[in-house]
């Protein structure tokens, strides 16, 4: 997590002044729910609550730390000196640290949800008006790299569109599966602490009950959650390698926006780079990182072991952190993203008219040729506009056996581009609804 790829917002809920501050209102809630129960008194509790407004000193409770060798327990002695020794003394009653610990990381994992649920919100919006912006753009659809047949800019953009809108449906999903917090003491038993109080607690922190906690929340949950961060950073990717293609000198149908005084190379003042979606790509593969550590995580010692702290401490800011930037970053491009809609029609026109190779196959069949025969009469025509870079159309015209199954007038309908394009509504009605 470095200050290059991160913005403010989602930072903040990793730092440690968050952290602190989440593990107080823990621990609070909690008294005034033991205290509503009657195992501590009532002037206790409140007196917890005179810290309320306090700045917890991290460097004080590092320098705690330092000794205890235990965060929880510096945390907790830091909070007695605010609070006082005897007011203090019935705070984390019947509590293990992996109450407060668990509950917290679910907190900042919901945080950190909401925060990249509303970049794809965003980034959705960007896509969409992209998306009717280019609606009837003629660009080659590729398969293999290789020109293939006719489709739109707006068909692509509608593409990347349904694909993240799954994801925020997947990011839905996960953060209401993270959304859990444990008040159950050593083991899950309650033992020492009433299920009323998780209850409470859980509640006014907007969180529900892990149904079944043993010392720590089960970590299923957590594998789920970053396994979708990894998805999400896979969709961001799968755009950006889009646009890195659409960049190339040769293609030159889309390119990121080049803002004044910008340089693209240290050495070749001519140079334009993809350098934003590049960066993307890498950042992709650093949130992907993060996805198989989370699913060892599941894996515990009986009722603990602390084998996934260490791994949480790193990948909760990290990927969170991240994507939000990623995610910022690819709305950006794709808002201000340049299109060149004579270059795509340039490119589609390279070997003129190839991409209506299958129109002319499947007219051939329907008039009586049989599919191999019909196969080969296209594909010698075709292979000769690819080595001499003539014009298909013409080719066929030229070819007795295919103008003996075809006239003239049915080669040349063969050739209208509108053909490709007749249901691009029904596929913007499936995507954006009837909007």
């Amino acid at each position: 997590m470095i200050p290059r790829y991160s913005r403010p917002d989602m930072v903040q809920i990793w730092e440690p002044a968050t952290k602190f501050r989440i593990w107080y209102e823990i621990e609070a809630h909690a008294c005034d729910a033991m205290a509503d129960l009657g195992v501590i008194p009532r002037e206790n509790a409140e007196a917890v609550w005179k810290a309320n407004n306090v700045e917890f000193d991290v460097a004080r409770i590092d320098e705690i730390e330092a000794v205890t060798k235990h965060d929880v327990i510096a945390f907790l002695t830091h909070l007695a000196e605010h609070v006082g020794s005897d007011e203090a003394r019935f705070v984390h009653q019947g509590m293990t640290s992996s109450d407060v610990l668990d509950t917290c990381f679910n907190i900042q994992l919901t945080r950190a949800a909401d925060i990249l649920i509303a970049d794809v919100e965003g980034l959705l919006a960007a896509l969409k008006r992209r998306a009717f912006e280019h609606k009837m753009t003629l660009r080659v659809g590729r398969s293999h790299g290789i020109h293939a047949e006719p489709t739109t800019m707006g068909l692509t953009f509608a593409r990347f569109y349904a694909e993240m809108e799954r994801n925020l449906t997947r990011l839905r999903t996960a953060r209401d599966e993270v959304a859990t917090g444990a008040i159950s003491g050593a083991v899950g038993t309650f033992a020492n602490i009433d299920p009323r109080v998780e209850e409470h607690v859980c509640q006014k922190l907007g969180l529900k009950p892990e149904p079944i906690s043993t010392q720590v929340i089960p970590r299923d949950r957590h594998a789920a959650f970053f396994a979708t961060l990894g998805v999400v950073a896979s969709s961001i990717e799968n755009v950006a390698i889009e646009i890195r293609h659409m960049q190339r000198t040769e293609v030159l149908e889309g390119a990121e926006f080049f803002s004044m005084g910008q340089k693209g190379s240290s050495a070749m003042p001519h140079k334009k780079n993809p350098v934003l979606t590049e960066n993307l790509t890498g950042l992709a593969r650093l949130v992907r990182m993060s996805v198989i550590p989370a699913m060892e995580n599941v894996a515990l010692w009986h009722e603990r072991d602390i084998s996934h702290s260490s791994v949480e401490r790193m990948i909760g800011p990290d990927a969170t952190v991240t994507l939000d930037f990623a995610l910022a970053r690819l709305t950006g491009v794709v808002d201000k993203m340049i299109i060149f809609p004579e270059n795509m029609l340039e490119n589609m026109n390279k070997f003129p008219g190839l991409v209506m190779s299958q129109r002319v196959l499947l007219a051939l069949t329907q008039a009586g040729v049989s599919r191999e025969d019909a196969y080969a009469m296209v594909q010698r025509n075709a292979l000769k506009v690819w080595e001499h870079r003539t014009d298909f159309k013409e080719e066929l015209l030229a070819d007795e056996e295919v103008c003996a199954a075809l006239s003239k007038e049915q080669i040349e309908e063969k050739f209208d581009m509108d053909y490709h394009t007749k249901h691009v509504d029904t596929i913007f009605r499936r995507v954006f609804g009837e909007s």
